[in-house]
């Protein structure tokens, strides 16, 4: 008799994944803010968001909606948290949604050092560069090399991170403040830092261009603590812009190779938060007896004495800097003294690359107050 045939055993049956069109996860979008998708449907929108940018910007309008309809309780999860969920696919294509104007600074600057690190051998990583700022009315320096530039730029970065509940790239154990940040950093380093710290850097810079593009516009005034004192989540991007800029032009000038300031938009930006900052920079040279006193208190909010900073070239514009007290309020019509000098020129003062005595400005009124004004800008500095 003939043999049985042997008997096959039946494929195992795949599922297919679903395919959804355009139509129908658009039709989700309103659910998906709500957190009222299934898993699957959520899956589904969150993949279809880093690829179609009008969804995008249509999925952030009705979070924010939903934040505001819901003061008391939010109905879904902290936006923050969800940037982990939403990880994994946005490392694999990049998301095509809008960078919060007050973050493109950082996402210039980055991109730009980056390009600049591209073509690097060994021997550009461990050129030495020379960090300088202002500290106890001198301008200090410290020696590290290109590779330990990126290092200190990751390890402040670090801030920002926590603030947004994401992984210190450079170790949850490092102290608050960016120079304790920094130094400890560098010591806890065992050997010379390497071409090897570029791709973390590179990366922890994505990964917050892709957090607060996602987060909402709410998150723009998270406190960033800096040690001895705080930010708002908006002027710690455009500090980090800054700090980028300026030290990438560090290591081009390490390496002798030419490096251009930011666009005028986001130079203006930079310059901005210097001129807000300032006031307060003066009350804290005043009560370390490093400013003259004050001279005419008023109430907050009024306009007091003032002096006029004109910035010219690419980003420029005027402020008005209260001279005798951050409550008060900057007015043309209370001119003291007036600055006039070039937006980079004063950045450059500003990162205590440019001892006050020496900045190419023009000066004119109350010498004590411009003097006092050119000091506290270059206090603004640090390593």
């Amino acid at each position: 008799m003939p043999e049985p045939m042997p008997t096959q055993a039946p494929e195992p049956v795949r599922d297919e994944p679903v395919v959804r069109s355009h139509a129908v996860l658009k039709s989700l979008l309103g659910a998906w803010a709500l957190a009222a998708c299934s898993t699957e449907e959520t899956e589904a929108v969150e993949a279809h968001l880093t690829e179609c940018a009008p969804c995008a910007e249509e999925a952030l309008r009705l979070r924010d909606a939903v934040g505001l309809l819901h003061t008391d309780r939010s109905l879904d999860l902290d936006p923050l948290l969800r940037s982990r969920v939403l990880e994994n696919c946005l490392g694999r294509r990049p998301a095509r949604i809008p960078v919060p104007d007050w973050a493109a600074p950082y996402d210039a600057e980055t991109a730009r050092l980056d390009s600049l690190l591209n073509d690097f051998g060994d021997a550009e990583w461990h050129a030495p560069v020379r960090l300088k700022w202002f500290e106890h009315e001198r301008q200090v320096s410290r020696r590290t090399t290109v590779a330990g530039v990126i290092g200190h730029l990751m390890a402040v970065d670090g801030l920002v991170a926590t603030a947004l509940g994401l992984e210190d790239p450079a170790g949850s154990s490092l102290p608050a403040g960016p120079t304790a940040r920094t130094e400890a950093f560098w010591t806890a380093t065992r050997f010379p830092l390497t071409r090897a710290v570029r791709e973390p850097w590179r990366e922890h810079s994505h990964s917050l261009i892709r957090t607060v593009s996602f987060a909402g516009r709410g998150v723009a005034e998270l406190d960033v603590p800096y040690g001895e004192f705080a930010l708002p989540l908006k002027d710690a991007f455009l500090d980090r812009a800054f700090e980028c800029w300026i030290h990438a032009g560090d290591i081009a000038d390490a390496v002798d190779y030419p490096y251009e300031p930011p666009s005028g938009a986001h130079l203006h930006k930079m310059i901005d938060l210097a001129a807000r900052i300032l006031p307060s920079a003066l009350a804290a040279r005043r009560r370390a007896g490093l400013a003259a006193p004050a001279r005419g208190l008023v109430t907050a909010g009024a306009p007091g004495r003032s002096l006029c900073l004109e910035i010219e070239g690419a980003g420029g514009g005027e402020w008005f800097i209260a001279l005798d007290s951050p409550a008060a309020k900057g007015s043309p019509d209370h001119v003291v003294a007036h600055i006039a000098v070039d937006g980079v020129e004063f950045c450059r003062l500003a990162a205590g690359h440019v001892p006050p005595e020496d900045a190419a400005a023009g000066r004119r009124g109350d010498r004590e107050a411009v003097r006092d004004v050119l000091f506290a800008t270059a206090s603004l500095s640090r390593l």
